[in-house]
C-alpha cells in the first residue's frame, strides 16, 4: 500500500535539511508562505534573494561580489531545496509529491534556506514525472526568471541544477544506503532530460557515491570569490 504523501515527506526530511518539506495543514492560513510561480510571475522576490545572497558574500569578502556570481549562488541554493525532496520521496517511497510551482510554496528566511511547505492533500503525480516536474517544471522557469534578471550563462545555471540533482542523489545515499542505487538510477533519468542532457558526465563511484560520480560540464562560478576554490564537480577542479 502507498504511504500518503504526509508520512512520505516526514520520512524524507530525516535525510537532511535541504530534504524538508512542511506538510501541517494549520499553515495554509499563514500568509507569510508564497506560491512558488510567484518567484517566476513577481521576480522582486527573486531579485530580493539573488540581493540577500550578494550583500553576504560581499561582508564574507570583504569586497562587493559580481552580481553574476551572487545570482548563480543563489539559484544552486534553491535547486538544492526543489529537487531534493521529490527525489527522495520516489527512491524511498515510490511516490512523487505535487511540488510544482503552484503547490509548492516558500517563506522569506534571512538566516539559510528558505523554508517550504504544501499542501499533503493534493494527489501524488506519477513517479515517471519525476525528470519532467523537476527540469521543466521546477528548474526551467527558475532558470529563465534568474536570466531574465541577471546576465548568467544557461550553461552555468543549468549546470547548477544538475550538480544539485547529483547532490541530492550523493546525499541519499549516504543516509539511506540501501537506497543508494536505487537513487542513482533516479537522478540519472533526470539528467538525461533533454533540458539537462549534456550539463555533464557520469564515471565511476568515487566514495561517497554509488552507483555514478558526476563531474559537470561548467561552474558554478564561487571560485571567483576570495578564498572560494572550487566544488568537487566542477570542470575546473582537478579531482573532477
Amino acid at each position: 500500500m502507498t504511504a500518503p504523501v504526509r508520512t512520505v515527506l516526514a520520512d524524507v526530511a530525516r535525510a537532511g535539511p535541504f530534504f524538508s518539506v512542511a506538510t501541517d495543514p494549520a499553515e495554509s492560513a499563514d500568509p507569510t508562505w508564497r506560491p512558488l510561480r510567484e518567484l517566476v510571475t513577481q521576480p522582486d522576490a527573486l531579485g530580493q534573494r539573488i540581493a540577500h545572497v550578494r550583500r553576504v558574500l560581499s561582508e564574507q569578502a570583504g569586497r562587493t561580489v559580481e552580481e553574476r556570481v551572487a545570482a548563480s549562488i543563489a539559484l544552486q541554493g534553491l535547486a538544492a531545496r526543489l529537487v531534493s525532496a521529490p527525489l527522495a520521496a520516489v527512491t524511498l517511497h515510490g511516490v512523487l509529491p505535487d511540488l510544482g510551482r503552484d503547490a509548492l510554496h516558500w517563506r522569506v528566511s534571512r538566516t539559510g534556506p528558505w523554508p517550504l511547505w504544501t499542501d499533503a492533500d493534493r494527489p501524488a503525480l506519477d513517479p515517471g514525472e519525476l525528470p519532467a516536474l523537476v527540469a521543466e517544471e521546477i528548474a526551467g522557469p527558475l532558470v529563465g526568471a534568474v536570466r531574465a534578471l541577471v546576465p548568467v550563462s544557461p550553461r552555468v545555471l543549468w549546470g547548477n541544477v544538475a550538480s544539485s540533482v547529483a547532490g541530492a542523489k550523493r546525499v541519499l545515499g549516504t543516509e539511506r544506503p540501501e537506497s543508494a542505487i536505487r537513487a542513482a538510477e533516479l537522478a540519472a533519468a533526470v539528467l538525461d532530460h533533454p533540458l539537462l542532457a549534456g550539463t555533464g558526465e557520469r564515471r565511476p563511484p568515487g566514495p561517497p557515491d554509488r552507483g555514478w560520480t558526476f563531474r559537470r560540464r561548467s561552474c558554478c562560478l564561487y571560485y571567483r570569490l576570495p578564498g572560494g576554490g572550487t566544488c568537487g564537480d566542477c570542470v575546473l577542479s582537478r579531482s573532477a
